[in-house]
Parts: C-alpha cells; structure tokens; sequence
C-alpha cells in the first residue's frame, strides 16, 4: 500500500537582513541589537526582547561598516554609544555576552 500523496510540509525560516553588509541571512545566523522602551541599547541573544531591533552578523567586519556609515544608528533609531559597541564587539569574538 502506499502512502497519501501529499507532500511533507516545508517550515518557512525566517529571514532578515545584516544592517551591516545588507545581505539576507536566516534570522538564526544574526545577532539582535535592541533598543527597549527605556531607551536602553543591549545584545539580545533571545532574539524576543520587546523594542526596536536590528540584526547584523557575527562578523566584526559587519559591525564595523554599521558603525562606520551609522547604519546601525538609523536602523535602532538611537544614537549608539562606544560603550555599546564596545560590548558588540566583545560578543562577536566570542568575549563576554553584553548582558549584566
């Protein structure tokens, strides 16, 4: 006998697009900058935190361009402190998380 003809159903993977190198990755493969409602700009790892958020690759080349051309300013709608980059870029070589 032999099986209903259907076919086995395909999940969709979220895509998103680097701030960074504009090119499209699955959501998976990026790391989440948010800015909370507090105004606050931190790594979200859970990719769930409530606020504005925008992704960019684990590359510090892509932070890099984000920084540089203030891509990543436009795309959080907040002015990005060192500091902050600072932690991004501790995180993308695989230092400490940015969490407290």
């Amino acid at each position: 006998m032999a099986k209903s003809g259907k076919a086995p159903k395909l999940r969709k993977i979220p895509q998103r697009m680097c701030v960074g190198c504009q090119q499209v990755r699955p959501k998976r493969e990026l790391v989440r900058i948010v800015r909370t409602p507090a105004g606050e700009v931190e790594i979200d790892p859970t990719g769930k935190r409530a606020g504005r958020g925008a992704y960019i690759c684990p590359d510090i080349g892509c932070l890099n361009i984000a920084v540089k051309k203030d891509k990543l300013d436009k795309a959080l709608g907040h002015k990005v402190s060192r500091e902050i980059v600072e932690r991004l870029e501790a995180h993308l070589s695989g230092g400490k998380s940015g969490e407290d």
